[in-house]
């Protein structure tokens, strides 16, 4: 079993009322400061890794807020009233407010605290991959993921074949992108990057995938991020929820 895969299972065991005051900081003997940024997250989110990854390498003060996926939390109606219309994670909260969709997150968190921001000339570029990720590149990705792991039943393989060869074709241009450059925008990590690498580390045993064959220049591109302070993989990054568990091949 791998670290990665071990670390699942230990979220999926401990659930998520457990581990809702991880990021909490004791200021007294039995009293407790909550962080200033709570993310309402699941282990197995790569849309959630985005948001959580972003927080931690931009050392800013969170904790994760564990949500029963699998026991179906985020279709409960008095969640959604409360938490999410929208029925999904990530959801950021702060200061009352909640926020969703990871990559409105990122661009708000960049604007607010100045960390892994764009330049006035490069934000035209950062959401036409902000918009790229969501549309092919992490959802082609995950959906494969989904189907191929994390559903009760096998798939038809017709489904799994058409849902990889999307797959294929998305990673290719991000790798043909990454060769010549060592992040999406050039020199410096931006929030386009933590957008891209939401489910790049999930394990290859989940995913189907073994990017460090199958895409040097994405390899070596998630690596780079990897050796930033604050990185870690996301069910270690996201120890929290109870995730839809995996499908045993």
């Amino acid at each position: 079993m791998t670290r990665m895969v071990a670390l699942r299972r230990t979220a999926i065991v401990r659930g998520s009322r457990i581990w809702q005051a991880a990021g909490a900081v004791a200021l007294h003997p039995g009293i407790e400061r909550m962080a200033h940024y709570r993310l309402h997250c699941v282990g197995a989110s790569g849309n959630s890794y985005k948001v959580a990854l972003y927080l931690n390498c931009a050392g800013l003060d969170w904790e994760p807020v564990g949500v029963d996926f699998a026991g179906g939390e985020t279709r409960d109606a008095n969640w959604r009233a409360g938490t999410n219309a929208m029925g999904e994670v990530p959801v950021l909260e702060v200061e009352g407010k909640r926020m969703s969709q990871s990559g409105a997150i990122l661009m708000w968190l960049s604007e607010t605290t100045g960390n892994f921001a764009l330049k006035a000339d490069e934000r035209f570029e950062a959401l036409r991959w902000l918009f790229f990720d969501n549309h092919k590149f992490t959802n082609n990705y995950a959906m494969h993921r989904f189907q191929r792991s994390l559903t009760p039943r096998p798939v038809h393989p017709e489904i799994l074949s058409f849902l990889k060869a999307r797959v294929e074709a998305g990673f290719s241009i991000v790798d043909k992108h990454l060769t010549d450059r060592r992040f999406v925008l050039g020199d410096r990590p931006t929030i386009v990057d933590f957008s891209l690498a939401g489910y790049v580390y999930y394990p290859a045993e989940e995913t189907g995938f073994d990017i460090k064959a199958a895409y040097p220049a994405i390899d070596a591109w998630r690596q780079r991020l990897a050796a930033m302070p604050g990185w870690k993989p996301p069910y270690e990054l996201m120890p929290v929820g109870i995730s839809t568990p995996v499908r045993a091949a």
